[in-house]
């Protein structure tokens, strides 16, 4: 397995959402404290008690600058659909900042108009 890949397994507590530049919105795909778990390549994000939020498969690519990743959810309106996305891991935390499907992938963790930035630390 790839190092960030590995280093992604097991579970997150979401501490931080940005969507279209604001802070803390209602959010149809994460709560405050929602478990993102990561096994393989694959996603499953619920909230505190077990209701599934959104769940799916994801693509690295480590080598890029700043990392990519791409988000492909399998229930939900975004079924399916390819979300572009940068991402920052260390050993305790994780960040990313998604593009709607229909834009670019982010270049930085700014956040602004048609991107999703969420914060994890390891729980």
């Amino acid at each position: 397995m790839a190092p960030d890949l590995e280093l992604l397994q097991g579970t997150w507590r979401q501490i931080s959402f940005e969507e279209n530049g604001l802070a803390d919105p209602p959010d149809s795909h994460g709560a405050p404290d929602a478990i993102l778990t990561i096994k393989g390549t694959g996603f499953h994000v619920a909230v505190p008690g077990g209701e599934t939020l959104v769940e799916g498969r994801f693509v690295l690519h480590p080598a890029t600058s700043p990392k990519g990743i791409d988000w492909i959810d399998s229930i939900g309106p975004d079924a399916g659909t390819r979300l572009p996305a940068i991402y920052a891991l260390g050993a305790h935390t994780f960040a990313f900042a998604a593009a709607d499907a229909d834009r670019e992938r982010p270049s930085d963790f700014s956040g602004g108009a048609g991107i999703t930035v969420r914060a994890f630390v390891r729980t």
